[in-house]
């Protein structure tokens, strides 16, 4: 049974986890609510200011077009950071339904299911991704527009290719929980299959899932990265970290800043995840040991 309170302990033992959530939550503030003050334009072009170190005026440089850095790092967290939550939830909510019916019906759904799973996950990520989206973004760009056809179809697609270890990882589960006594007696009262599934089974899986859902959010990230810094990824005047990135790939030996503050954008908020993650894991499982 899980214990809140035990949780909680073995999760604050964890130091690297704690820092990470820290470092998170910095970060999460930062993006979200320095905007507010420092409200300097993303688009403000001045080529007399083209690639400035870091100063006071501007903290984190500017770019080749003169435009601060600062600025557009925060907007481009807003991207990356709402990219990895929402391809998250499309992630958890396709592999958390995927695995609780494989694993609580068994048979030849279990088969089918699971079937379908190693099918994606034999699948080469990268270059399906990378077709998937050369394929459909003008289409998607003519019926919602460049920012959320872009959206959409990165969230969608990184998503859908994301789903297969966390229906492994909920099946494996349930094949476990099916058959222990509070459920059998759900069963032998009348309980029906479904109601079963949503008040008994869904309820011991939120450890889990939360788990799986910090470290999908990481792997999100930089995937959306990717996707920017080849070009594919959102309009070239949205700045996202990824996209930052490829801008300032011409001008790593005379402009480093311009790589330096994305680069670590991405490098502090994907390890704090992972960090974040495996402080979840360890803090849900009743067989850690203290640290």
């Amino acid at each position: 049974m899980w214990n809140k309170t035990r949780s909680w302990q073995r999760f604050c033992r964890n130091r690297l986890a704690v820092l990470g959530g820290i470092v998170l939550g910095a970060i999460a503030l930062l993006v979200f609510g320095l905007p507010l003050i420092y409200q300097t334009p993303i688009d403000g072009i001045d080529f007399a200011r083209s690639a400035l170190a870091p100063s006071w005026e501007h903290p984190f440089g500017t770019d080749d077009l003169g435009q601060d850095q600062l600025t557009r790092v925060l907007f481009g967290g807003k991207v990356s950071l709402t990219v990895g939550l929402a391809a998250m939830a499309v992630a958890i909510s396709l592999g958390t339904v995927i695995g609780a019916i494989a694993g609580f019906y068994g048979g030849w759904l279990d088969q089918l299911l699971m079937r379908l799973t190693d099918l994606f996950l034999s699948l080469p990520q990268l270059p399906v991704l990378l077709l998937v989206v050369y394929l459909f973004r003008e289409s998607l760009r003519a019926i919602a527009g460049a920012e959320w056809g872009t959206f959409l179809l990165v969230v969608l697609v990184i998503g859908s290719l994301n789903w297969m270890a966390i229906a492994r990882l909920v099946r494996a589960q349930c094949l476990t929980l099916k058959n222990r006594e509070f459920v059998t007696a759900a069963q032998a009262m009348g309980a029906n299959p479904l109601r079963t599934l949503r008040t008994h089974l869904l309820p011991n899986l939120v450890s889990l899932i939360a788990v799986a859902a910090t470290l999908s959010v990481s792997n999100a990230i930089i995937t959306e990265s990717t996707l920017s810094f080849l070009g594919l990824g959102f309009p070239p005047d949205i700045p996202t970290w990824g996209r930052m990135l490829y801008d300032a790939q011409n001008f790593v030996t005379t402009a480093p800043h311009m790589a330096l503050f994305p680069g670590l954008a991405i490098f502090l908020t994907v390890l704090s995840l992972n960090y974040l993650g495996d402080g979840l894991r360890d803090a849900f499982d009743p067989k850690s040991s203290s640290h």
